[in-house]
């Protein structure tokens, strides 16, 4: 589904990624681990094309036509009209909008506004029933929600767009541990529902648990990568991200 090809991101003379190679296949949990530093969140922005690579490719077969593009050639909105939809590190809510208007622009895509207005309640349904809270808050602003509670909104925002990829960054962070459990075991069934997940977490343990693979990221260089149990059960991984001694 997605391969990205010796990729390099500069800001200005820092060399933030230096020559990854990955691949993600269709169905797919996989997650990135790493310190803070070490380039995850540049990877997952210059997939959706917020960040331009200075070197590399990053190719997404799309589910429906099978065609290849480069997504490092096409601007991001383009990339969301393709199936990938990011939710970003601190949510990013639009905290003056109701719930409901947040799960509605999430929808929006102005070259398909017909099929979006006709799949609307569909899709508002579904997020409803993963995340059963975000209907109780519907009419409320988003900004006086919880931080679990944002979270899940950010997430159901959005699969609004119908992704068949869906990028996570830290979907953990400031969140009290009982939702960081049970927004996971949410990520588990959209994942079994048929949208491949790119999970980028703080939290190796629960990450590695979660997912079928992982790559390890050190200051813009893979480490290493395999199956996330492998990981789980290395005790270089476990000592370096698990804090065994």
């Amino acid at each position: 589904m997605l391969k990205v090809c010796d990729l390099h991101v500069h800001y200005g003379a820092i060399h933030a990624l230096k020559g990854l190679d990955l691949e993600i296949h269709s169905g797919e949990i996989v997650t990135l681990i790493g310190s803070n530093g070490a380039g995850k969140t540049t990877l997952l922005r210059t997939i959706s094309g917020l960040i331009r690579p200075s070197q590399g490719s990053i190719e997404f077969t799309h589910e429906k036509n099978q065609k290849n593009y480069r997504l490092d050639q096409i601007a991001t909105h383009r990339i969301v009209s393709l199936g990938i939809a990011q939710v970003p590190e601190g949510r990013m809510i639009f905290q003056n909008l109701s719930v409901l208007e947040n799960l509605q622009l999430g929808a929006y895509s102005s070259s398909n506004q017909k099929q979006n207005k006709k799949y609307l309640a569909e899709d508002l349904e579904k997020n409803f029933q993963l995340f059963p809270r975000l209907k109780e808050r519907l009419k409320q602003n988003a900004g006086t929600l919880s931080g679990g509670e944002q979270q899940m909104l950010a997430i159901a925002r959005a699969l609004m767009s119908r992704p068949t990829l869906l990028l996570l960054d830290e979907p953990s962070l400031g969140i009290a541990p009982a939702l960081v459990q049970q927004i996971f075991s949410k990520l588990v069934e959209i994942n079994k529902m048929g949208t491949t997940i790119f999970l980028v977490e703080q939290d190796a343990f629960l990450a590695l648990e979660t997912a079928h693979r992982a790559y390890v990221v050190e200051t813009g260089q893979f480490l290493t990568q395999g199956k996330a149990a492998d990981l789980l059960n290395d005790s270089k991984i476990r000592q370096a991200y698990l804090g065994e001694v």
